[in-house]
């Protein structure tokens, strides 16, 4: 078995954000792999996450956010349990880098299950006449579709949506990272996105 160092830990620490003792199990759980190690805790903060997740979110932050060159801005609502946590630079950080996602990404909803069904519904039309045309055997035709509106799902809802800032994770995996370091449920509560002229 591999000897976990303290450079080993810190670097972990610093990486994740997560304790000096969690860190330091993680590492002895994935023989010193410190990206398996990130995998670990991801996957020990989504279970911590999951438990926080029926707490009230009554405090929070609104954050806003403009374009540098005053034709974009966004208006997000951010909650946690406390203002203490409200008050922290990395609530604020955090904030920050969902308005900046939102901007860049101009996501219809916070979740896929509040995305409006007509939209869904015009988009299932198109994907299956778009399958139709395309001369697709009728029996995957539905599979198709089934799979274009999950894929539009995941690009225009904000949780499930790709970090613009860092591939391979989501705002969803940012939120639960934020959830297990602060110790507190954290919630996008809502947010619109103005644009001029409709950019």
């Amino acid at each position: 078995m591999i000897e976990v160092t303290a450079k080993m830990v810190k670097e972990l620490r610093d990486r994740t954000g997560v304790g000096m003792m969690e860190c330091r199990k993680a590492l002895l759980e994935t023989n010193g792999d410190v990206d398996a190690a990130i995998k670990y805790l991801r996957e020990r903060g989504i279970s911590k996450a999951e438990g926080k997740a029926l707490r009230e979110t009554k405090e929070g932050i609104i954050f806003s956010y403009i374009h540098f060159n005053n034709r974009l801005g966004v208006m997000l609502e951010l909650n946690c349990e406390s203002d203490f946590v409200a008050r922290t630079d990395e609530f604020k950080k955090l904030a920050e880098e969902i308005a900046l996602q939102i901007a860049a990404t101009s996501p219809l909803a916070v979740s896929a299950d509040q995305i409006d069904p007509a939209i869904i519904e015009r988009e299932r039309e198109i994907a299956h006449n778009k399958a139709v045309n395309e001369g697709k055997k009728p029996e995957i035709i539905d599979k198709i579709v089934e799979g274009s509106i999950k894929k539009y799902r995941s690009e225009h809802s904000l949780l499930e949506q790709e970090l613009v800032s860092e591939s391979g994770r989501t705002v969803k995996d940012m939120l639960t990272e934020a959830i297990a370091r602060t110790g507190e449920n954290i919630q996008i509560a809502r947010f619109t996105r103005f644009a001029l002229g409709g950019e």
